[in-house]
């Protein structure tokens, strides 16, 4: 298989430290780890566990969740931290609605979390995936909860962000109940995006975020990666832009290099100042915080709190 170098090259950089003892990464195993690799890869789908190489895979397929990855696996972005291959798409498949809640339903989810990649290249961004993988999930399961963590739509964000809403509108009035959660992720503090999250624009995903969070019946989230090179009153700072613009929900976790041609990690951050951390941000009047070195965005995110 060839090897996806990302656009730009960090090899020469090394991380600040060894990788500390505090980072364990489980690698899983067992009957219902292959009955989701089954799920999963039986009906062709790409998840974000697999192609962002997420190190709580092991332990997540083990409990029979994964976070299925909408649009195909290549990203029209060249994020400095992100695993995802970058290129430009071609792939589009109008099925993908149907297959993922195939999968969603042999794997028997109460609770589903969909991603996907950048996809600048769509006049929509994507975003019509989106809804139909919301309308087909709500059909075949009205009780079924959903998170869905979208891309900022940064070229057509107003258009892209009614068509989820049409289709959550429908999800809404339909009988039974259901949790909505939509997600962003702003990823960094705003002085380091020009290295890190390239192409996008911290206040075009601050702007979707409020937004959404005006949204009745849905909970907004984001998540921020430490170890980049933000100090703490930068951090403090994004935290307290994404509970003016109402978001609820709050995931923080550990950098971790995806390969050496990725940027470096500049600090390995405890874990006793990730529970800081999270102690401000429920100060704060955030209502679900996970705050550690392994969480990711969709970590335990079925989790009431």
């Amino acid at each position: 298989m060839r090897r996806i170098i990302p656009v730009f090259d960090h090899s020469a950089e090394p991380n600040a430290a060894r990788m500390p003892a505090w980072i364990r990464q489980r690698l899983g195993g067992g009957e219902t780890y292959r009955q989701t690799a089954a799920a999963v890869h039986g009906l062709g789908l790409n998840t974000v566990c697999e192609e962002a190489a997420c190190p709580n895979r092991g332990e997540c397929w083990s409990r029979g969740t994964a976070t299925f990855m909408l649009l195909g696996d290549v990203c029209t972005r060249a994020c400095g931290f992100c695993n995802v291959k970058t290129g430009r798409p071609s792939w589009h498949d109008p099925d993908e609605p149907r297959r993922v809640t195939e999968a969603a339903l042999a794997m028997g989810l109460d609770y589903v979390v969909l991603t996907s990649v950048n996809r600048d290249d769509l006049p929509d961004g994507g975003a019509a995936v989106f809804a139909d993988t919301l309308r087909a999930l709500r059909r075949a399961r009205p009780d079924m909860g959903v998170e869905f963590l979208t891309p900022d739509f940064k070229r057509c964000q107003e258009s892209a962000i009614e068509l989820v809403l049409a289709a959550l509108d429908e999800v809404r009035t339909a009988p039974g109940p259901v949790q909505l959660v939509w997600g962003h992720n702003v990823e960094t503090v705003p002085a380091l995006y020009r290295e890190v999250r390239k192409g996008a624009d911290y206040n075009v995903s601050l702007r979707l975020l409020e937004r959404v969070a005006g949204q009745p019946g849905v909970e907004a989230k984001s998540a921020l990666m430490l170890g980049l090179g933000e100090c703490r009153e930068q951090v403090e700072a994004v935290l307290r832009d994404l509970r003016a613009a109402g978001v609820q929900r709050l995931s923080l976790g550990q950098y971790l290099r995806p390969s050496r041609y990725h940027l470096p990690v500049r600090r390995y951050v405890p874990p006793e100042e990730f529970d800081d951390y999270a102690r401000l941000a429920r100060d704060l009047g955030f209502a679900w915080v996970k705050s550690g070195p392994l969480v990711r965005s969709s970590y335990h995110a079925e989790e009431t709190q």
